[in-house]
């Protein structure tokens, strides 16, 4: 296979697309601001590109996988140093809109990607560093059908399920976000349940290990609260990705007056959780904001 498909952002579901779109065959040219990030993937078979715009004049397809809407502006319409990919794509070709942004600017992207004479699909992803590495990952996608037809074998090879949720970009954004409301709200849930237990004395593996084969389960609980166990926070979703996240969830509701209680009161945790220098860490971490917690080190 010869298409050149690019990728923008090699973090750790930046990086799992790259590699699955290598392992289906393409032409995967890469950009990432850490040029050790590069040079590895380089020596996985990839191509290094130094900017947004030398990866983009060389691609059919561009994905984009980075953080916030800022970085997505940043790396599709560059900056006052540099271009980006938009102004260097060939007309026709596709940018994949990955990153949890606010359904009102994924609409504006759109409208801006096709005046560029390009193809755009608001798709944002899910489920985490494992799947994105097997190509297992959900994606929600809206956009117009010729955007879906000028990428399909893309899509393929970087998910397990491809949801159309539309024809207007940032009806994939919408329900990204909802999705982000319920994990947020389920890992600060879970986070909450292991302090009590820490509080009450309660073994943490054996309180682990009753969750989880009860009604109380959680994916996230499943997920995250081994981290806990572990003493572990090094980062695959931060908590600083939640003060965001659910941030976009609060301000997409009250421009509708719509109340979400639970949404605040999550998204307050995890502000408190970033605001006393962990914001860097693991989203678990939000565990600690309880006062007086013997966190376990190593327990699993």
């Amino acid at each position: 296979m010869s298409r050149n498909v690019g990728v923008i952002g090699l973090g750790a579901m930046g990086l799992g697309v790259a590699r699955s779109l290598l392992r289906a065959g393409f032409k995967v040219h890469a950009c990432d601001v850490r040029t050790q990030v590069l040079d590895a993937f380089a020596g996985e078979g990839g191509i290094a590109c130094a900017t947004p715009a030398e990866l983009g004049s060389q691609c059919d397809v561009v994905v984009t996988v980075v953080v916030n809407a800022a970085q997505t502006e940043t790396v599709l319409f560059g900056s006052e140093t540099q271009p980006g990919a938009v102004s260097a794509m060939k007309p026709g070709g596709v940018v994949l809109a990955c990153a949890t942004v606010s359904p009102a600017f994924a609409i504006e992207l759109g409208k801006r990607v096709e005046a560029a004479g390009l193809h755009m699909l608001d798709a944002p992803l899910s489920g985490g560093a494992a799947r994105a590495a097997s190509g297992e990952m959900t994606m929600m996608t809206s956009g117009p059908a010729s955007a879906y037809e000028a990428c399909e074998d893309v899509l393929e090879a970087i998910a397990g399920k491809v949801y159309r949720l539309g024809d207007e970009h940032g009806a994939g954004s919408k329900v990204k976000i909802i999705n982000q409301l319920l994990a947020g709200v389920h890992i600060a849930a879970a986070a909450e349940a292991m302090a009590l237990g820490l509080r009450e004395g309660v073994d943490p593996d054996a309180l682990y290990d009753v969750i989880t084969h009860s009604a109380g389960n959680s994916w996230m609980f499943e997920n995250r609260v081994p981290h806990i166990l572990a003493g572990d926070y090094t980062p695959l979703s931060a908590v600083d990705i939640f003060v965001k996240d659910l941030g976009l969830v609060l301000d997409t509701a009250r421009t509708s007056k719509f109340p979400l209680p639970l949404s605040a009161a999550t998204h307050q945790m995890f502000m408190m959780a970033s605001t006393a220098g962990h914001g860097g860490e693991d989203d678990s971490a939000v565990i600690k904001i309880f006062p007086g917690i013997d966190i376990p080190k190593g327990a699993k």
